[in-house]
């Protein structure tokens, strides 16, 4: 391991955006089945990392979802998240905030109580044991109604404390955020916090993501990179310090590059952009390796990817006083290091 990459490795880290369904390895996909008695269409864990040929969101969805068939009960969602922070943790990520998908579970026939707790849980266990703390938020699949949405809100209403923010996710094609409107007005009137995903390359990208500023009122936004093409957008986030929660591994699997330029110039503008690691069990890559990639493609300097991480402390929804905690431990690191 080179001096940089053992510097990554090391470094005070926090996660903004990670699918906790997006960390079903192979190996743990195959353990589930097995016990809730699925059949997968793969024989072996190579055949189905085979299958991972992604080369636009719309490919990658329709495998995420497939994926999902093995989650029924409330200890599988244990061991899926229990299974990430362990990996998190061994890459010195110290604080994570983590989408998950309720209605792709719900729609299955699997009780919201049933995803929930078993995260919970896992979220209690690596505190604990691990030293990471974590944060729910709960994502809408923007393919799907308003209404649906509407109803997955409600129902996440008796896990109030257990859930910091509401996202939006899934195909980004002909699902604008301005559809959910309010859904999101009604999610920030009981307390949740707000941020949205716009995908890159999407039709009407710059505009979807001026729809999050205007309409909805988002607290980050989750990819974000087509914002750099509009001078006026880029103020406009920069001077709100709005958070941009870039995944450098998963563009190169469904953009076709790690789009490292982008998020080179966001530093140079004084974006608070961040690097993630998305769904990495499916683009293969955790925060060390997203942070490794992109550095060595930008570059970027030993300073710029301390600011990348120092940007993800500064953005993630914490109290004052921890954020502050955790600044002073990254400060700590770099002058020793």
């Amino acid at each position: 391991m080179s001096e940089l990459a053992t510097f990554i490795e090391r470094l005070p880290k926090a996660e903004l955006h990670l699918h906790l369904e997006g960390t079903l390895e192979p190996e743990l996909k195959f353990e589930l089945a097995a016990r809730n008695g699925v059949e997968l269409p793969y024989r072996t864990v190579s055949e189905m990392r085979a299958a991972y040929g992604f080369d636009d969101l719309a490919s990658f969805l329709a495998v995420y979802y497939e994926g999902m068939s093995v989650l029924l009960c409330e200890q599988d969602f244990y061991d899926l998240a229990t299974a990430y922070f362990r990996k998190a943790a061994a890459q010195s990520v110290v604080y994570a905030e983590v989408f998950f998908d309720p209605q792709a579970h719900t729609s299955r026939g699997v009780p919201f109580a049933a995803v929930i707790q078993g995260f919970r849980r896992a979220q209690l266990d690596a505190a604990a044991n691990l030293g990471l703390r974590s944060n729910l938020i709960m994502c809408f699949l923007r393919d799907l109604t308003a209404d649906s949405a509407l109803e997955t809100l409600e129902a996440s209403l008796a896990y109030r404390d257990w859930i910091l923010g509401v996202g939006l996710d899934s195909d980004e094609q002909g699902n604008p955020p301005s559809k959910f409107k309010r859904v999101f007005a009604r999610a920030r009137a009981e307390g949740y916090r707000l941020t949205m995903h716009c995908d890159v390359d999407q039709e009407d990208s710059v505009g979807h993501i001026w729809q999050c500023l205007d309409e909805i009122g988002v607290e980050r936004i989750d990819h974000g990179v087509n914002s750099i093409e509009d001078a006026a957008l880029v103020r406009e986030i920069a001077g709100r310090g709005l958070g941009l929660t870039v995944c450098p591994i998963s563009n190169r699997h469904v953009a076709g590059g790690l789009k490292e330029r982008e998020l080179k110039a966001m530093l140079d503008h004084g974006m608070r952009a961040t690097v993630n690691s998305d769904d990495p069990a499916y683009f293969p890559g955790y925060m060390s390796e997203n942070l490794s990639a992109v550095g060595a493609a930008a570059p970027l300097t030993r300073e710029e990817i301390v600011q990348l991480a120092r940007n993800a402390f500064t953005v993630a929804w914490l109290p004052p006083e921890e954020r502050d905690g955790y600044l002073t431990a990254l400060d700590e690191y770099v002058a020793d290091a």
